[in-house]
């Protein structure tokens, strides 16, 4: 049964914008790491969105772009890269975040529909530092994630 605390009682009610492991809201944002998905097919960026937001606080960048100008801007902890994009596309992208010193240490993992021979090592030559396929993997997404992120 649901019990009203009195003002005299010690504890009250919860403070408002506090986690329900009692860190303020505001402390616990910033605990979580920031990844940017740069993602130009917005069912994909709704399933990583879905897959991540529990975890992770997420950005996102639907061409390649505003994926280089949202890592500079928003600094993120990682980036999930489609290779595919509109506007630059995800090889440039890559390129252009390794080029510039605010962004060069922020590790990219390339995602790509197309898994020809040579992806990888191209995408790793452009800058990526890591590697898949879609349909994404989840156990291998939350793995590299992981390792990446800690």
């Amino acid at each position: 049964m649901w019990s009203v605390p009195s003002d005299d009682q010690e504890g009250g009610w919860p403070e408002l914008g506090r986690r329900g492991n009692g860190a303020p809201a505001a402390e616990y944002a910033t605990t979580m790491k920031r990844i940017l998905i740069v993602e130009d097919v917005e069912l994909n960026r709704d399933l990583l969105t879905q897959l991540l937001e529990e975890d992770y606080e997420l950005v996102s960048a639907a061409d390649g772009a505003a994926g280089v100008e949202k890592a500079t801007s928003e600094q993120p902890d990682l980036i999930l890269m489609d290779l595919s994009l509109p506007v630059i596309d995800g090889w440039e992208a890559t390129r252009r975040i390794k080029a510039a010193a605010a962004t060069a240490a922020i590790p990219i993992i390339a995602l790509t529909a197309h898994a020809m021979s040579g992806d990888e090592e191209k995408a790793r030559a452009a800058g990526c530092d890591d590697f898949m396929t879609k349909p994404i993997d989840e156990e291998l997404l939350f793995a590299k994630l992981h390792r990446w992120l800690g």
